[in-house]
């Protein structure tokens, strides 16, 4: 399942109207952990062990840190309704959203002004925006559901800070993945219909050709996988769903 939609280039949108409005007709149920978006709410806790521990290896911080990120800008693209934004909030930064869809951000803005956090959350495209450059960029579950790629990409690297880190996630293109993320979640209920569309996930060489075309080097990507013994967790294996850094050469 994604976090949204988002991204833009000079040559046009990236968006596709259709899949903001879906994931828009999702917002008012973003947090609810047994809802449509409970998926989101196991893997989260998933990424963030590899958000932190790349943070500490990134600018070699204190790993007992409670807030790694304190000082630092940070920027998650395709934000839905703050489920990653907010821990990086907690974790020191100072952070913004972005999505595609007005009601996400909404949705968003509402939860995080409830729990007390200053989170700046904006609607629309990546590359039209004004932003300016970060030292952290994550865009997890995205990068599937936009039009143009290698645009996307470009943009994200464009708000990359020149010794910034960049982390994202996304489903990988395999048989697997046919059968287990789009076949059987979308016919059980674990994600709503329409969510998946499997020509349009990458390889972990897919991904590495699309940022080193955007002057950006992948490290190596950490597996996201599932057994009924440990749930959703980080693993070798790569086949279902997998989580990269990416920095500048």
């Amino acid at each position: 399942m994604t976090d949204a939609i988002s991204g833009s280039s000079a040559q046009g949108a990236t968006i596709r109207p259709e899949e903001a409005a879906h994931f828009g007709q999702l917002a008012a149920g973003w947090w609810d952990p047994k809802g449509s978006s409970a998926m989101l709410h196991k893997l989260n806790p998933v990424r963030l062990a590899f958000l932190r521990e790349a943070i500490d290896l990134h600018w070699a911080g204190d790993v007992e840190s409670v807030r790694p990120l304190a000082g630092k800008a940070a920027l998650d693209v395709g934000c839905g309704a703050g489920l990653l934004c907010e821990p990086l909030a907690r974790l020191g930064a100072e952070v913004t959203g972005v999505d595609a869809a007005p009601e996400n951000t909404a949705a968003a803005a509402s939860h995080a002004e409830a729990a007390g956090l200053d989170i700046r959350y904006v609607p629309g495209e990546l590359g039209t925006l004004g932003l300016g450059q970060f030292d952290l960029v994550t865009a997890m579950e995205v990068i599937e559901h936009v039009a143009d790629k290698p645009a996307f990409v470009a943009q994200l690297a464009a708000r990359l800070a020149q010794a910034g880190l960049m982390v994202l996630s996304t489903p990988n293109r395999t048989l697997a993945s046919r059968a287990l993320l789009v076949g059987a979640a979308e016919t059980f209920g674990m994600v709503p219909r329409g969510t998946h569309h499997w020509d349009d996930f990458l390889t972990p060489d897919e991904l590495a050709d699309l940022l080193a075309e955007a002057g950006l080097t992948m490290g190596e990507p950490r597996g996201i996988a599932f057994s009924p013994a440990k749930g959703l967790h980080l693993s070798g294996d790569l086949s279902l769903n997998f989580i990269v850094t990416a920095r500048r050469d």
